[in-house]
């Protein structure tokens, strides 16, 4: 087996299965459907990984917005309960036209109960560990951007979304493989003793990701970039600049070590490969991805000629 092959074959395992995502865009379209028809919505948004295409397995919900008339909600926009209005109305709405006892557009949803920003919608048995659901966030368009309920601030708060869908869309136009390799990125950081939003890795593989064709490299590449810059005390914020920090709880210590320790073991697979070890390659990028990236041939020990662990940077940083 090539590193090629193996990333080929890792792929696989990371994308999610495809009836599931045939089952997630039917979910999706089914809101879209039901609720355009609504004399109060002015349009319905795709949103989330699924619309960027950077979902990785398993799909855990699909994200809908659904912008409605702020002249038709004169009330909604400021600061009180009209967050709690919104997600109410959508809820009822949700229920009316998709309620698995009484929907009028169709039969679907078991369960609508709203959070922070969305009313989440089980369509399976919402104690299935397998059910993925769609979450609908009610939103309105001011001044270029979407204003969404907020219920713990009782406010209402600006976002983009659609700034990061299309700036993904432009990475993978430069490089078929971007999206895909996302994904590979997002599994990485599922497999941290640290809690990393997938948001996050998205961010910044848009600012670190190179659009190289030769994947390894990439993400070699990749490992460097970030485990500098988040080492440098650099912050991953809303690419759009106006959400702020995409995780605000996110233990950056932890994620400098799980950085440095990728980027480690990408620079050996690196030097491997050039030693024309194959197998030892292989088990490296199996040290920076997990027991699920595929074992190196069996042909006795692959790292016994591999060059010695690297010394960790030491970093003159002055202090001010």
């Amino acid at each position: 087996m090539s590193v090629t092959n193996a990333f080929n074959e890792f792929q696989g395992i990371v994308n999610a299965d495809v009836q599931q995502v045939k089952e997630a865009r039917s979910r999706r379209d089914l809101f879209k459907g039901a609720f355009i028809l609504e004399s109060d919505v002015d349009e319905v948004i795709s949103s989330g990984s699924l619309a960027r295409g950077t979902h990785k397995d398993p799909i855990h919900d699909v994200d809908v917005v659904i912008v409605y008339d702020g002249a038709k909600h004169p009330d909604w926009g400021g600061p009180g309960s009209s967050a709690e209005d919104a997600l109410n109305h959508t809820r009822s709405r949700v229920n009316a036209l998709l309620g698995a006892t009484n929907g009028t557009f169709d039969k679907a949803v078991r369960l609508a109960k709203w959070r922070n920003h969305a009313v989440k919608c089980f369509l399976d048995d919402p104690d299935d560990p397998n059910a993925f659901t769609v979450d609908a966030m009610p939103a309105l368009r001011r001044n270029g951007m979407l204003l969404i309920p907020e219920a713990a601030s009782k406010d209402w708060v600006p976002c983009n979304p659609e700034y990061l869908i299309k700036a993904v869309a432009d990475k993978h136009a430069e490089w078929s493989s971007y999206a895909g390799t996302v994904r590979m990125l997002k599994w990485w950081a599922s497999e941290q003793d640290i809690k990393i939003k997938s948001l996050v890795m998205e961010v910044l593989a848009l600012h670190l990701l190179p659009a190289n064709h030769i994947r390894p490299v990439a993400i070699k590449q990749f490992f460097v970039s970030a485990a500098y810059a988040i080492e440098g005390g650099n912050e991953v914020v809303d690419p759009a600049g106006i959400c702020g920090p995409i995780q605000s709880d996110l233990d950056y210590e932890g994620l400098a070590d799980s950085l440095n320790a990728a980027r480690d073991a990408a620079i050996r697979a690196f030097q491997a490969q050039n030693n024309n070890n194959t197998p030892a390659a292989i088990q490296y990028w199996r040290e920076v991805f997990g027991d699920d990236f595929p074992k190196p041939p069996a042909t006795g020990n692959p790292l016994a000629a591999v060059a010695p662990a690297l010394p960790r940077t030491v970093k003159d940083t002055p202090q001010g």
